[in-house]
């Protein structure tokens, strides 16, 4: 009988431990340039949005480790009847060189074989070169360009939507 290999990343449900963890990363200049909503969020607001998330069933939320070492944080939310998801996900600033990739793939591991998602849709502000290539290399399709979909207060900013299918993801075939 052969053992499996344990895996070194996994993901496991955020809890209050992980709150300033999380918000630290949020708040990280390199994060937040690329979010839609680019303020510094305050402890007591991201301690608002976790005990909403937290009670809605629909949403996943998520810390990616490696070795046992936060590095990432991932949203996973059914937005639909038959597992329809968004997604949404950082790395921690500081995360060594990969970690990226790591985190999408055990993200997407999660979303397919626990949470039961038939489909993944993204999406990555025009400008976010690193987040299209990302998406890309997991296997997601570009599905459309929303034109002028974002206002950050100055300028409209288009952006690129992304699908993933659970039969289609490289790592279920």
């Amino acid at each position: 009988m052969t053992e499996s290999v344990p895996t070194r990343s996994r993901v496991r449900p955020m809890t209050r431990e992980d709150l300033e963890l999380v918000l630290a990363w949020r708040n990280h200049e390199d994060v937040r340039r690329y979010m839609y909503t680019q303020n510094t969020i305050k402890l007591a607001d991201h301690t608002l949005w976790f005990e909403k998330g937290s009670q809605d069933t629909n949403r996943y939320l998520l810390v990616f480790e490696y070795d046992n070492i936060p590095l990432g944080f991932i949203n996973i939310y059914k937005i639909g009847p038959g597992g329809i998801a968004e997604w949404g996900f950082y790395a921690a600033p500081d995360a060594p060189r990969g970690t990226g990739r790591k985190l999408g793939e055990a993200a997407l591991r999660y979303a397919f074989d626990e949470a039961a998602v038939h489909k993944i849709c993204g999406q990555a502000l025009w400008y976010n070169e690193r987040s299209i290539k990302f998406h890309l290399s997991l296997g997601f399709q570009q599905e459309g360009i929303l034109r002028s979909h974002h206002f950050d207060g100055e300028l409209y900013h288009d952006v690129v939507c992304f699908g993933l299918f659970a039969s289609q993801w490289p790592l279920n075939n």
